[in-house]
């Protein structure tokens, strides 16, 4: 079933994170992007037809933006019990189909998932520098089985306003996809 991100309020710090790599194990942590201008936490998954549909022009624009300062970094936070798509080995085979050029990470706890009240996949936070909230919602108007095509227009307006020190301009769409996959008990009030 298709969800709606929550819209959290614009200006929230981002929440802190350290998370393992899917390719390396190594763990990712917030500050590791302290230098970066802007930061980009994308929460994607494996299976969800919503993300197939953006990942290579999700990939596009994560390797346009990063040229211009933009750091990216992906979180997969899917009960992989119960979809095993997800699992980090396969997010590996999600990375190479896609061409990320960035970090992606696996959420076990789903804690950070739950801090960052993410929703569904896509689910997109953009901070500025100072890794406030400036934006939350949409890749751009495409659909799985529509007819618009997929170009990132709306993170990619979002993206030039905050790489400009500029706020972006309301109103911000929610993105849509599958919800997260929660394990029992983990599921947000």
């Amino acid at each position: 079933m298709a969800v709606n991100s929550v819209m959290v309020e614009l200006g929230s710090p981002a929440p802190d994170f350290a998370l393992p790599s899917v390719t390396t194990n190594a763990l990712v942590s917030l500050s590791d992007f302290a230098e970066a201008p802007a930061l980009l936490v994308a929460f994607l998954s494996n299976h969800c037809p919503y993300v197939r549909h953006v990942e290579s022009g999700f990939a596009e624009f994560a390797a346009d933006y990063q040229a211009r300062g933009l750091a990216t970094v992906a979180i997969s936070a899917n009960d992989v019990i119960n979809y095993p798509e997800d699992a980090p080995e396969r997010l590996v085979d999600q990375i190479k189909r896609a061409g990320f050029p960035f970090e992606y990470l696996y959420d076990e706890s789903q804690q950070v998932a739950l801090a960052y009240r993410a929703a569904c996949t896509p689910d997109f936070f953009l901070y500025d520098a100072q890794r406030k909230l400036a934006y939350r919602g949409q890749f751009d108007d495409s659909r799985p089985k529509g007819t618009v095509p997929v170009t990132g227009e709306s993170l990619r307006a979002a993206a030039d306003a905050v790489l400009a020190g500029k706020a972006v301009p309301e109103p911000h769409y929610p993105s849509i996809g599958c919800s997260i996959k929660w394990r029992q008990g983990n599921e947000p009030d």
